[in-house]
């Protein structure tokens, strides 16, 4: 009895501990052993969010790898500051470029040393900015291709044997989408104007011809570089194609013509021109002086008529113009494979003047353009709304021929709906048929267009000629932008260069 009452006045229950079976390992009590287990809980929950998180980096990496390899890995390795190309260049022979019917626009050949290697280009200044130069840096296809023609895909025993030799392996040939015929009917029809002519195919987005006027020799760019980089009053290393931004004039009337019937307005709406439209004492004159009297909304668009365009774009609600606009991708990067694009700007605030608002209706104001974007909007309509992603490069060969890759059009998607480009086909029908461009009626194609004529300075006299729109015949198209700097009207002088093309192309 004492010595039970000794243990337990001796004994905390919270120091009990549990025998097991041979009375030789002490095991905590229940009550402590629910307590332990709370510090396992909170490891086990900290080790799963830790799990998820490296799950959702490493799948966040391998997206991002994904995404890398498919559409940003080649402008990495293309960047003029990726020294690892020149190196290809010490084991293989640059590739040829080729037109899309077979003729060379650029070769590399050797000494007999193999030490030096020339590029020369057969076309010389014709295909100047299309295709590039290789030399004091990279430029048009030449920079665009630079991979792929230092890549060689020979028979793999040619390359052992000539690495062994220590040979050059031949380069992989690039069969741009060009057509020599089409860039050389050009090339002669800009004449000695500065400009650009750019040519499309809607349905596949392949670029047919690009010219861009003033131009260089890619032959003799080494010996020329110093002159040409100084030349500021011509900028010859420019691409007006991709580059030149220029005031649409009336070529422009196609997206105010849009905006027009999207916000409920009918081709039969009556338009009395007198020649000229004043609001806000600012006043707004057809070309030249023209009066054209009464007239429907639609045979406005086809006389490229100023006032009824000028009235037309006071009507339209604020903001208007400017979601038409971006429909169309202004402000935005191009759709294209060709580098160093530029964007078109459209500037019109809400709260703009009268007077602005009526200059920016008819393609003048603070709008500038690409004569490739041009000729892009014009490929969409073409192809009902959908615009197909414009590209230079058709396929890749071996050099024996054998098809290495080739390229699959892209559509980027819906600028406009299908019943949009259905009215503005007619619109721009209209003008070739009854307006502005009737020199293009009675060809076996069917062409569609808009002319403009577009102001660049304080005297009226000077003015861009332009002519944007595309022809068709048994299924064959072409859409083009022409732009011819300082001619004058676009029905005069960038309309007829427009026909050259569409004879050549479709004739």
């Amino acid at each position: 009895m004492r010595r039970k009452t000794q243990m337990q006045q001796n004994t905390n229950p919270r120091d009990l501990q549990v025998m097991d079976f041979n009375g030789d390992i002490p095991m905590p009590a229940a009550s402590s052993s629910k307590r332990q287990q709370m510090p396992g809980k909170r490891t086990n929950t900290e080790f799963v969010v830790i799990t998820y998180v490296f799950f959702a980096v490493f799948l966040f990496l391998a997206g991002y790898f994904s995404y890398f390899l498919t559409f940003r890995s080649e402008s990495f390795i293309n960047h003029p500051s990726n020294s690892r190309i020149s190196k290809l260049s010490e084991h293989t022979k640059r590739g040829s470029i080729l037109s899309s019917d077979g003729k060379v626009l650029a070769s590399s050949s050797e000494s007999q040393d193999g030490h030096t290697e020339t590029r020369t280009y057969p076309y010389g200044r014709v295909f100047a900015h299309a295709i590039g130069y290789s030399v004091n840096g990279l430029s048009g296809l030449e920079l665009e291709a630079n991979f792929h023609l230092l890549r060689s895909h020979s028979f793999i025993v040619d390359r052992i044997r000539k690495d062994l030799a220590g040979e050059k392996t031949q380069g992989d040939s690039v069969i741009a989408t060009y057509n020599a015929e089409l860039q050389k009917c050009a090339y002669d029809g800009l004449g000695s104007y500065q400009g650009a002519v750019v040519a499309i195919e809607p349905d596949t987005g392949k670029l047919l011809c690009l010219v861009s006027k003033p131009d260089y020799d890619p032959n003799t760019v080494a010996a020329d570089w110093n002159s040409l980089v100084s030349d500021n009053d011509h900028s010859r290393l420019l691409n007006r194609v991709t580059q030149g931004l220029y005031p649409p004039g009336s070529t422009f009337k196609i997206l105010t013509a849009r905006e027009y019937l999207r916000e409920g307005g009918t081709d039969d709406d009556s338009f009395k021109c007198d020649g000229v439209y004043e609001s806000g004492g600012y006043e707004i004159h057809c070309f030249h002086g023209s009066v054209h009297g009464s007239q429907s909304f639609k045979q406005a668009f086809a006389n490229s008529c100023n006032t009824a365009f000028a009235k037309t774009g006071l009507s339209l609600k604020k903001g208007g113009l400017a979601s038409c606009c971006k429909d169309f991708l202004f402000d935005t990067p191009l759709p294209t494979a060709l580098m160093n694009t530029k964007q078109s700007r459209f500037r019109l605030k809400k709260n703009a003047s009268d007077p602005l608002v009526m200059q920016t209706a008819i393609g003048q104001g603070d709008t500038l353009v690409t004569p490739l974007h041009m000729a892009m909007i014009a490929a969409s309509i073409s192809n009902m709304g959908v615009l197909m992603s414009p590209y230079d490069i058709d396929h890749i060969e071996n050099d024996t021929g054998d098809l290495v890759r080739s390229t699959t059009p892209e559509a980027y998607g819906k600028l406009i709906s299908k019943k949009e480009a259905k009215k503005l086909r007619q619109y721009m029908r209209a003008v070739i048929e009854n307006g502005t461009g009737r020199a293009l009626a009675g060809k076996s194609y069917k062409a569609f267009g808009k002319t403009g004529t577009a102001e660049y300075s304080s005297d009226k006299n000077k003015a861009h000629s332009w002519f944007v729109g595309f022809a068709e015949k048994n299924g064959k198209k072409i859409a083009v932008a022409v732009i011819m700097e300082g001619a004058g009207a676009g029905s005069s002088y960038a309309l007829p260069l427009a026909g050259k093309l569409f004879d050549n192309y479709l004739g």
